[in-house]
């Protein structure tokens, strides 16, 4: 990868420099433009999909960096008003046939030179609703993962879900099958919030079941919490904090509501039969508010948006997953990545249970990544953390980045967004809330510049 010289003006428009205005953490962009930053790829056939991945699975790595396992369970009992990922509602017959093919590819895979050449720092089943397994399913999964997987001593085991019907029993299942960490999506504790959003269960029972699940010290409990929902104003959301912390739960996540089109929400706002949501200048308010709170309080910043109590909470698998661990996925409509190549596997439950029988990786897409995907993740994993080093740049990728993009930096600085000291750039409280924006914007003006040097 070579880069021209120097940076060319023409790529620092206002949409990646931001405006300059007295107020950056509300109007220095428009809204926040996606979830996540991301770079260039490429299709891959898919007459070659099979070939590809399974030669890819089929290697040994010579030198294995970090690597996590990433387990979707696609199933929800109820769809909230802002979810884009829903795919099927609750059935215990469907979960059951899932589950089984589930099982079958994961010994499968398991069982690949790449997968037991290195151990795996973190494990994540995510969905969907994992809880929505049952407690005897869940001990089953666990310890399938330990027995099938090879796994650093201190590995991280995290199981998401809601906390309606997560009782007892399927706690004690969860810890006997190994889960080390739980992560429930509460959103808010308002209960009104709640109900409007379509979320399961009101605030004194949300509150009261983290505060039990908490206080047996098993296990890190992390919670995570929207800012920006219908009918959630200011005063709300600073008693969502305080329920927090109220909580005694070991972490918190505090994410931005993100207007996706294709949810019940954006169709019901249209409708007229929800208020519209918070604007961003709003957002921004609420977010200002969750950082000084979190400071106020002592918890610890493990990320721009996430906090921890105590040492417990590592938030391992979220940190890895933003850099360029390799992940695998498992699971209709899991995603993920190895040895060069992105994996997105069918979210349709026949064409991914079909593709497990058949003995096949369940593909309904495959990428190949960028040349440049190793740096691209690690601006995104700098801009998540709060900062950028120049000599960490020059050492993993042995060309001076950081001074190619300095002029970007400047404007950046000029408008309230970062701060330059010497090989360090750092986020203001307004870079933080726009860190996605501005990874994405350093990505772009690199990818420019190379594409213009490679012409």
């Amino acid at each position: 990868m070579q880069l021209e010289q120097p940076l060319n003006p023409e790529y620092l428009r206002e949409e990646l420099t931001g405006r300059h205005t007295p107020d950056p953490l509300r109007f220095a962009f428009e809204n926040k433009r996606s979830a996540h930053a991301g770079g260039m790829s490429s299709m891959v056939a898919e007459e070659d999909r099979q070939t590809t991945a399974m030669a890819t699975l089929q290697n040994v790595p010579s030198v294995a960096g970090k690597r996590c396992l990433y387990i979707h369970v696609p199933f929800c009992r109820v769809r909230c008003t802002y979810c884009n990922f829903f795919q099927y509602a609750s059935s215990q017959s469907l979960i059951d046939d899932y589950f089984e093919a589930l099982l079958t590819e994961l010994v499968f895979k398991a069982q690949m030179p790449w997968t037991q050449s290195a151990p795996f720092h973190a494990v994540y089943i995510g969905g969907g609703t994992p809880t929505d397994l049952t407690a005897e399913q869940i001990t089953r999964l666990g310890k399938m993962v330990r027995q099938h997987f090879p796994l650093t001593t201190d590995c991280e085991l995290t199981l998401e879900g809601r906390i309606n019907r997560f009782d007892d029993k399927m706690f004690d299942a969860a810890l006997e099958g190994g889960f080390n960490r739980f992560s429930f999506g509460v959103q808010s504790f308002d209960t009104q919030v709640r109900r409007k959003a379509k979320r399961l269960d009101d605030r004194d029972v949300v509150l009261e079941r983290i505060q039990q699940l908490s206080s047996t010290d098993a296990a890190p409990i992390v919670i995570d919490l929207l800012f920006g929902l219908p009918y959630q104003d200011v005063d709300i959301w600073q008693q969502d904090l305080d329920d927090f912390l109220d909580s005694g739960a070991h972490g918190v996540d505090l994410y931005q509501l993100i207007e996706m089109g294709g949810t019940p929400m954006k169709g019901m706002i249209e409708q007229g039969r929800l208020p519209e949501p918070a604007d961003t200048p709003t957002k921004a308010t609420m977010f200002e508010y969750g950082v000084d709170f979190m400071a106020r309080h002592h918890l610890r910043r493990l990320s721009v948006n996430h906090w921890a109590r105590d040492n417990r909470e590592r938030s391992i698998y979220n940190s890895l997953a933003k850099t360029s661990a390799e992940v695998l996925p498992l699971g209709a409509g899991a995603g993920g990545g190895v040895g060069g190549y992105g994996f997105m596997q069918h979210r349709n439950l026949d064409a991914y249970i079909n593709s497990v029988k058949a003995r096949e990786i369940p593909l309904a897409m495959m990428t190949k990544s960028s040349p440049q995907a190793a740096l691209h993740s690690e601006i995104k994993a700098s801009f998540d953390r709060g900062f950028l080093s120049a000599k960490e740049l020059i050492a993993k990728f042995n060309q001076d980045i950081f001074s190619y993009c300095r002029p970007l930096y400047e404007i950046w600085q000029r408008n309230g967004l970062v701060k330059v000291e010497g090989d360090y750039l750092s986020l203001t409280l307004a870079g933080t809330f726009w860190s996605v924006t501005l990874a994405q914007a350093m990505i772009e003006v690199l990818q420019k510049g190379m594409v213009s040097k490679a012409a």
